[in-house]
């Protein structure tokens, strides 16, 4: 009986031994299989207004508005075609000045935003550590039918203005994109202020030689303000554009058709 007694104690010792272990083993590794896996960063495609990135995967609410939220990566960073999806591409720190991304949809640990790349409407996804987060409390909305831009703040119109937009062979794309970059340059006779979109015309590879970036900028000549004449870019008096050169990097555009 004695012998009995002792053989039966023995197995929940020797399991306790064993789970113990695996506790342990997990509590050695566990953590380095939650870390994510390495990215070669120069095997991706950079995003940017020089790029196309076919696999980028597109927006499905072109027309929604978000809540002002945008994200800079101080560091060249992975874009992701899901949460813990398959790296696509890249997207730097700088492009016309700081990159700031309007945010479209978020999840634990990442963010959806806008990018600059063709081909319209082109998404990715960050991991959410070591961005820097803002927020704007501006939207410009660009009516091509009606040929107007609006500015808000904070829902609050601040102005309407008519505009020249893109003519029919020429189109203004439809669409929601953001504000890439502000430039001054005074060598530019048409308009030394040029706001670029992460936006690009569906019919032109290229405008004077760069890429066939949309932006917003102004004309000399009034006649061309509700007329749709232009290449693909808005065209907006001088009193729409001081307005606009204030509105911070990464506001988000809205175009639409009406």
């Amino acid at each position: 009986m004695r012998r009995s007694e002792r053989g039966s104690s023995s197995i929940p010792a020797l399991a306790v031994l064993v789970i113990l272990g695996v506790v342990a083993y997990i509590g050695i590794f566990g953590d380095k299989s939650e870390e994510p896996p390495p990215v070669d960063l120069t095997l991706l495609s950079a995003s940017s207004t020089q790029s196309t990135i076919a696999t980028a995967p597109l927006d499905t609410e072109p027309y929604a508005t978000t809540s002002g939220a945008v994200v800079h990566p101080p560091v060249e960073t992975a874009l992701y075609t899901a949460p813990d999806g398959e790296p696509f591409g890249k997207i730097a720190p700088q492009q016309f000045g700081p990159t700031w991304l309007p945010v479209v949809d978020q999840t634990d640990g990442w963010v959806r935003v806008l990018l600059p790349s063709k081909p319209n409407r082109s998404t990715g996804w960050l991991r959410e550590d070591g961005l820097q987060r803002a927020a704007s409390s501006y939207l410009i909305r660009v009516h091509t039918a009606s040929r107007t831009i609006e500015l808000f703040e904070k829902g609050r119109r601040l102005g309407v203005w008519k505009a020249g937009v893109g003519a029919r062979k020429t189109p203004t794309p439809a669409g929601r994109t953001f504000l890439l970059g502000s430039i001054v340059d005074h060598k530019r006779s048409a308009s030394p202020i040029v706001l670029p979109l992460g936006a690009h015309s569906p019919t032109l590879d290229t405008f004077g030689g760069g890429p066939g970036t949309v932006a917003i900028h102004g004309w000399p000549r009034a006649d061309v303000f509700g007329a749709a004449i232009s290449a693909g870019c808005v065209r907006v008096p001088k009193t729409a554009l001081a307005k606009l050169q204030r509105v911070p990097l990464g506001t988000l555009v809205l175009i639409d058709n009406k």
